[in-house]
């Protein structure tokens, strides 16, 4: 049995895109796979999302490239992640079917470099030119901690979070895909040079730094400033949010929240909300009570990532 986590990306948006800055967390919901050695690979999900097969095969293909011998599992994925929410419910399938064809086969490429063939496998899969980030947070993730990653360089380390702090991740319910938003079209703004969309990259890659530095300080005032001037840092340079996604921010900061920002891709999908641990189930309530019935939250930690639950090969 192997899970892999989904990721909330607490600052760094679209800086993937062009070798900048992250600090994402492995989070404690993902997927999971159920499987057994086999002669074929024969797969099946119990959740039913439309798709998911491209992803298995782009997987299998981007392997098989890496030299990954070719033996076959049997199993059953289930995911506690909800689509199109922006916390890669897409990266928590490609790494869980990854890191079990690898074991099955007794292939152990370095954790890096299997993140860098599953972010091939996404491109192959939907065309979307998405960065590094969801892959790697999804493997090298650690509980307790986020990742500081150079997705230019590929260095990283791990920061401490607070150990008072809750992320609380609060569904729009205006959910979209990278592949039918306007994501490919920033990355080619981002690639031109356009100075309003560059700018936001420069003074993110200045907060992902400031916001590691806060976390490691334990200071909610720098967090509450930071991600608020990253949140609004993506809705006036790069055109990303939504009013669902505003509004949110907004009574995120109303009730209590020490920080709160739109977290992964935009265009719908989700905001993180960081919360004192003790008050975030009742902040989660009161967020969804003034938000209304379109929206949904889960209260999450920072999580180990991509992992082995039992021997099941």
């Amino acid at each position: 049995m192997f899970f892999a986590p989904g990721r909330v990306n607490l600052i760094g948006e679209y800086t993937d895109l062009v070798g900048g800055l992250v600090l994402p967390v492995a989070i404690d919901l993902g997927t999971t796979l159920v499987c057994d050695v086999a002669d074929e690979i024969e797969l099946r999900s119990a959740n039913e999302v439309p798709g998911w097969e491209r992803y298995v095969d782009a997987v299998v293909r981007e392997l098989d490239k890496l030299g990954r011998p070719p033996v076959g599992l049997r199993g059953t994925l289930t995911s506690t992640l909800p689509i199109g929410a922006g916390l890669s419910s897409s990266a928590a399938l490609e790494v869980v079917v990854g890191s079990a064809l690898c074991a099955a086969a007794e292939f152990r490429p370095d954790p890096l470099e299997l993140a860098q063939a599953l972010r091939r496998a996404e491109h192959a899969a939907v065309g979307v030119p998405s960065g590094i980030m969801d892959q790697a947070a999804s493997l090298l993730g650690r509980s307790g901690h986020a990742l500081l990653l150079d997705t230019g360089s590929l260095a990283y380390e791990y920061v401490p979070i607070p150990p008072d702090l809750a992320f609380v991740l609060v569904d729009s319910g205006a959910p979209r895909t990278l592949a039918g938003s306007g994501y490919a079209e920033r990355k080619r703004e981002l690639e031109a040079g356009e100075p309003r969309r560059l700018r936001h990259v420069r003074t993110e890659n200045e907060r992902v730094l400031a916001v590691a530095d806060a976390l490691r300080r334990d200071d909610p005032d720098a967090l509450g400033r930071l991600f608020r001037e990253g949140h609004e840092s993506l809705r006036v340079d790069l055109e990303v949010t939504t009013p669902e996604l505003d509004r949110l921010v907004e009574l995120a900061y109303e009730h209590g929240a020490v920080a709160a920002r739109m977290t992964g891709g935009g265009f719908g999908g989700a905001i993180v909300a960081l919360a004192s641990r003790g008050d975030a189930d009742a902040f989660a309530a009161r967020i969804l009570a003034a938000y209304g019935p379109a929206g949904r939250a889960f209260v999450s930690f920072a999580s180990d990532g991509a992992r082995e639950l039992r021997a099941a090969l």
